[in-house]
């Protein structure tokens, strides 16, 4: 923009880009300014500016392993008779249906976040929108045959960490300081015999210590402990035990598996927690070998871990756990499910605001499609590693096996037909239960799945919602091994 005196013009003009124009009017440095960007823009600069709304969307989708499902056609069916369907599984209706009252690997993207995917929001349409959690839970009041606490029973402390230094987060007075050698004659020295499993940081042993000094004792004698042992070069395996000693060393819930103590000398990173003798949800689920998981213990499994999830989203400034998986889901002897393993959980964001991470770390098949593609983390991402859970505990696959061919690699692109279809369901369902669970109560379950992995994280229900409806669906759960 240039700006002079016309030379053969009335006084108060200016050659404005090559014109005469009255600057009587309008200030000069208006009159010059250039014109608007047209109304439109080209499709290949869109494109260009959000990669993930262009035609190559879903290529890309597909190499970061987001599900990409497929949708039979017949699934434009309306909410309305998707309610009608839900409404009648739970009333009984229909001659298969059964009769509720009488019966008894992590990812690591260093990538930048991307803008959000059109795709994801194009999901208000496809099936996984279609259900509503409150349009599933079932007033079936028959009591399971193995107790869950109730919801009195969850209390803990509410106060989230605050951030401190690695100091003050060590001279917590809630934990007990463990010397490097207590902890190496509690395990026996850290012999291959005391080993329970390793992880991608460090090795987990089982050792023995005594319930009143915490002083190592002969195996069989006092309290088993596990013991987590650092691997000494993982600079992020320091990282991930350091956030697990401040959030576990304030946080306090049955469902959150309890850390006794740490041990810091040097190189020796160690953290002591108490024993969990059933192991992981995954080792009953997928290990050759394991005695069956029945329905009930199941449903047992999912109201632990939802318990577990509410009360940190719920916490007075929320909790994202961010690596909810099978594996991270220990039993106790009765089956009470507890989360572990704290290592990648992140203080939440206030209100519906959202944090957005440059690199993305989570585990492959669980880790919510909007985090993978943006960075753009929130509670719902939770409840989508959820929904993957819940589809594990109905197949007894794995969110993600490579043994399979083609789409039934991804579990969850894989049973997007059959969820919520009553006549499709048992498809899906896991053999080892031998057909010995309650058609409605395994449908129900189904549809909050279908939910929790919506792709919208605005349409997924809050882990509150979810564990009521696990909570209701006790008594259908009573109904497995009759015939429905």
């Amino acid at each position: 923009m240039s700006l002079s005196t016309c030379e053969s013009s009335p006084s108060g003009s200016i050659r404005c880009n090559g014109e005469c124009v009255s600057a009587t009017v309008t200030p000069p440095r208006a009159l010059c300014r250039p014109p608007p960007p047209p109304a439109s823009t080209p499709q290949a600069q869109l494109d260009k500016a959000h990669p993930l709304s262009s035609g190559e969307s879903r290529k890309k989708e597909r190499a970061l392993g987001l599900p990409v499902a497929r949708f039979p056609s017949d699934l434009t069916e309306s909410r309305a008779s998707v309610d009608d369907l839900v409404s009648a599984s739970v009333s009984g209706r229909g001659e298969d249906m059964g009769n509720c009252l009488n019966s008894s690997s992590r990812v690591e993207n260093a990538h930048p976040p991307q803008n959000a995917s059109s795709s994801s929001k194009a999901a208000v349409t496809s099936k996984r929108s279609l259900f509503s959690v409150s349009s599933i839970r079932t007033t079936c009041s028959t009591p399971s045959t193995l107790s869950v606490q109730s919801s009195s029973d969850m209390i803990g402390s509410l106060t989230t960490p605050t951030p401190r230094t690695e100091g003050e987060i060590l001279s917590s007075s809630q934990l007990k300081a463990f010397t490097f050698i207590d902890l190496k004659n509690a395990t026996r020295n850290f012999r291959p015999e005391s080993l329970l499993g390793e992880g991608g940081f460090g090795y987990v042993y089982k050792g023995w210590i005594d319930e009143q000094t915490f002083s190592a004792s002969k195996p069989g004698c006092g309290m088993a402990v596990a013991v987590k042992k650092l691997k000494p070069e993982s600079f992020q395996g320091h990282k991930e035990w350091l956030t697990e000693v401040d959030y576990l060393g304030q946080l306090h819930h049955p469902n959150l598996v309890k850390l006794i103590g740490y041990c810091s000398e040097g190189d020796n990173k160690l953290l002591v927690y108490e024993f969990m003798p059933k192991g992981s949800l995954e080792n009953h689920l997928f290990r050759r070998g394991s005695q069956p998981l029945s329905w009930v213990t199941r449903i047992k499994v999912a109201i632990g871990a939802a318990r577990g999830l509410t009360f940190l989203h719920d916490a007075e400034s929320q909790v994202i756990y961010r690596d909810f998986k099978a594996s991270n889901i220990l039993l106790d002897s009765e089956f009470n499910a507890k989360l572990s393993d704290f290592g990648l959980a992140k203080a939440g964001p206030t209100g519906d605001k959202t944090h957005v991470s440059t690199q993305v770390i989570g585990t492959h098949g669980y880790a919510a499609p909007e985090y993978i593609a943006t960075g753009r983390l929130s509670v719902k991402a939770d409840v989508y590693s959820f929904g993957v859970v819940l589809l594990e505990l109905l197949s007894g696959r794995r969110a993600v096996d490579k043994s399979k061919m083609g789409i039934e690699q991804n579990l969850v692109e894989w049973v997007i037909p059959f969820l919520g279809d009553r006549r499709k369901l048992y498809r899906i369902m896991d053999r080892s239960l031998e057909g010995q669970y309650p058609k409605k109560g395994a449908l129900a379950v189904s549809i909050l799945a279908l939910q929790c992995i919506s792709d919208d994280p605005k349409l997924r229900p809050k882990m509150s919602d979810v564990l009521a409806s696990l909570e209701q669906l006790q008594g259908v759960s009573s109904a497995a091994g009759k015939s429905v």
